[in-house]
């Protein structure tokens, strides 16, 4: 992955954290896609995959 995928990950996954409430239901989905997208930053997940992470139903 690129330097500029990377930043780019980042800035979505910052974009996202500041959308958090911190109501656990109202930030389900949010929380959700942080996650996936931390998960292919870290390259825990195949990038450009349709396939679903097992382990947590991601």
């Amino acid at each position: 992955m690129s330097e500029v995928q990377l930043q780019d990950l980042e800035a979505q996954i910052a974009a996202l954290k500041s959308q958090l409430t911190g109501d656990m239901f109202a930030d389900m989905e949010v929380r959700d896609k942080i996650h996936n997208l931390e998960m292919k930053l870290k390259g825990v997940k195949p990038m450009d995959s349709s396939i679903d992470c097992i382990g947590c139903g991601s």
